[in-house]
């Protein structure tokens, strides 16, 4: 006997429409067939569907008065505060976020207000604030017994997006696979800094001083890699990118206030010459003492290709 299908709803609130298009770029495979495959029927999405303004009314006031089931609701952009006024998103999030099974907040702004709170002061977070209140109490589980499900990210990653989904549809995801901010354990156990393609830079701390450069990011540039909570640089982006092999350093999108940080983005701050923000789990005075040793040992090849925006000191051939 088929296993029964779930139904999904997403909807899209104070948003730039950026996590819809980081799912649309989804590969291998592609979004319709990931949902598909999961046994997810889509009922709804601002992009994908069809259905004109009555049809879409008549959905969420079938769901919304228990005459349609609903299993998955995703939210994308943080949530409008108004939730009296029939025009805002905010008043058909809360009626259906109490019936469905499960609620996914997809993206930052839907996670924690994220960019969108820049734009729209009065829009909030599903469940957790930087900062403000959000539209759940801390506290509060959906019917399928789990918090809001964050898949944090400005944009999330395609696959974030569809493991997540999966998992929920298989009845794979627990408590205990969410971190501490609700975020899939899945990806959030690893650090943007595992894999990336400077590590050997960061290393030796060869550090670039312009983004055009090959070299490390953090010690200038404001490069987030070793605290940030993602696995953007083990789960390549469209084929095979991230923002550090594009030249960008992380600036931690996957955390609640991201968007506000106490410095300038692209600029590292520093107390007496050393970095405050230090690498996840690492003391300061190991660091500094790590550092001083590693800039003392830089190879040559690492000092001078740090500083070029290609490499002009190929690789010494291994000697025989």
């Amino acid at each position: 006997m088929a296993e029964p299908r779930l139904s999904m709803v997403w909807l899209q609130g104070s948003s730039c429409g950026g996590c819809s298009m980081s799912l649309l770029g989804a590969e291998s495979p592609d979004v319709l067939s990931a949902l598909d495959w999961a046994g997810i029927d889509l009922l709804w999405h601002p992009t994908l569907s069809e259905a004109v303004e009555q049809e879409w009314l008549q959905l969420m006031r079938d769901i919304a008065e228990g005459r349609r089931a609903l299993d998955i609701l995703c939210v994308e952009g943080a949530v409008p505060a108004a939730e009296e006024d029939p025009r805002s998103m905010g008043y058909w999030i809360a009626p259906l976020v109490e019936r469905a099974r499960f609620s996914v907040a997809m993206g930052s702004c839907a996670a924690f207000g994220g960019v969108a709170m820049l734009g729209s002061p009065q829009s909030v977070g599903m469940q957790h604030g930087a900062g403000k209140e959000a539209m759940l109490d801390a506290g509060w589980t959906s019917a399928g017994g789990l918090p809001v499900v964050n898949v944090a990210g400005c944009p999330p990653h395609p696959a974030w997006i569809s493991e997540t989904l999966t998992r929920l549809a298989q009845g794979a995801l627990a408590r205990e696979d969410l971190d501490e901010l609700s975020r899939p354990r899945a990806y959030t156990d690893h650090l943007v800094h595992h894999g990336c393609a400077r590590n050997e830079f960061y290393e030796f701390k060869a550090s670039a001083e312009q983004l055009a450069q090959l070299g490390c990011l953090m010690e200038h540039l404001g490069c987030l890699g070793t605290q940030a909570r993602a696995d953007c640089n083990l789960r390549a982006w469209n084929g095979g990118g991230s923002c550090l092999k594009g030249g960008f350093p992380c600036i931690n999108c996957t955390a609640p206030g991201f968007e506000r940080p106490p410095h300038a983005f692209g600029r590292t701050p520093k107390l007496a010459g050393i970095p405050t923000g230090l690498p996840s789990d690492m003391p300061k005075a190991w660091f500094v003492a790590l550092a001083s040793l590693s800039k003392a040992a830089t190879p040559e090849r690492l000092r001078r290709n740090a500083r070029a925006e290609h490499i002009v000191v190929r690789p010494a051939s291994g000697k025989r």
